[in-house]
């Protein structure tokens, strides 16, 4: 019996020195090697060539290596390398993933986090960097902080457009509309408040439905109206610019917090700048998408002040909804409007 006790009390204490060596290590998909180097996997969806790739390994990737001597290790994983958005998000979240690029998908844990896509809700692309960069990001950032992961920069995706098969040039021509949005509330009621036919579709499954006029229609910030082909099913381009979506750069919380406050700025300091030449990238792709789509027979529509004013006037109804869904909703519309 002694010598049964002997071994449990043993066994308990290898254990617990096993627990201590755990929890000492830095928290993340990758452990720091022997040497003190840590790796930070950065996951994101974007094809290599994108904007945001472009950003991280000229900006992010360059800077942070550079500054902290090598002893932080950045790799780039785009194309959904690592699983699709909400698999390395929530990789993220539990530290099988170091960081990403994501965009509004953890709004489904909390809501506040997809404010920022709300409808009509920014004027133009500095009115949102504007807000972004300021307190509104801030109060979002905060949101994502309960979540267990550190927002280190705001970078963008782009105005939404409505892609037809017919051209679109009053409210009239969105009745009996098929278009195809995101599965994602806020989308939905947002495409049935302009008085189109919603049809929730994965993204993967847009071109195939459009070449066999399943649907009209479907709406994405230009860059991804290019890359994924859907112009050669089209003919028009409605520049309705009915939503914003951003992305942000996260990383596991208790990894950023486990780095000591050098290593932390020099992080924040290259996110932030790699951030600042995406959306320069980014303002200047879309004019080259734009071009693009005209020398392929597209027409580009930019809706008269009438035409722009209903359709911001149609949102009406799903702003009430919101300010009933949340209590914070109506002065958060009120601090971003302030900002115009």
């Amino acid at each position: 019996m002694k010598f049964k006790k002997f071994l449990l009390l043993g066994l308990v204490a290898v254990l617990m020195l096993v627990s201590v060596a755990c929890s000492q290590g830095t928290t993340g998909g990758e452990k720091a090697t022997s040497d003190g180097v840590q790796k930070i996997k950065i996951a994101n969806y974007f094809a290599e060539d994108h904007p945001q790739n472009i950003a991280l390994k000229e900006k992010f990737k360059k800077i942070v290596e550079e500054k902290t001597n090598g002893k932080v290790v950045v790799e780039i994983y785009p194309s959904n390398q690592l699983g699709d958005e909400a698999q390395f998000t929530n990789g993220v979240r539990n530290g099988t993933v170091e960081m990403a690029i994501t965009g509004m998908g953890l709004q489904t844990a909390n809501p506040k986090i997809g404010a920022v896509e709300w409808p009509y809700l920014f004027d133009n692309y500095d009115h949102a960097k504007k807000a972004l960069d300021g307190e509104v990001g801030d109060e979002i950032e905060a949101e994502f902080r309960k979540l267990g992961v550190e927002p280190l920069a705001w970078t963008v995706n782009g105005f939404r457009v409505i892609s037809a098969n017919r051209s679109i040039k009053s409210m009239d021509d969105f009745k009996g509309f098929r278009l195809r949005m995101p599965n994602i509330p806020i989308f939905v009621n947002t495409g049935k408040a302009l008085g189109t036919s919603v049809q929730p579709l994965p993204l993967s499954e847009v071109f195939t439905a459009l070449e066999q006029k399943v649907i009209d229609g479907q709406e994405n910030p230009y860059a991804t109206l290019k890359a994924s082909g859907f112009y050669e099913v089209q003919t028009s381009v409605l520049e309705s610019n009915h939503m914003f979506s951003p992305n942000v750069y996260l990383m596991n919380k208790k990894l950023f917090d486990g780095f000591d406050k050098e290593t932390q700025q020099i992080i924040l300091e290259a996110a932030q700048e790699s951030a600042n030449y995406e959306w320069e990238l980014l303002l200047k792709s879309e004019n080259e998408v734009k071009d693009f789509l005209k020398e392929k027979g597209l027409e580009i529509i930019v809706p008269d002040a009438a035409f722009k004013e209903q359709m911001v006037k149609a949102m009406d109804p799903v702003y009430q909804d919101l300010y009933k869904q949340f209590d914070w909703a109506e002065a958060f519309v009120q601090k971003v409007r302030d900002l115009k």
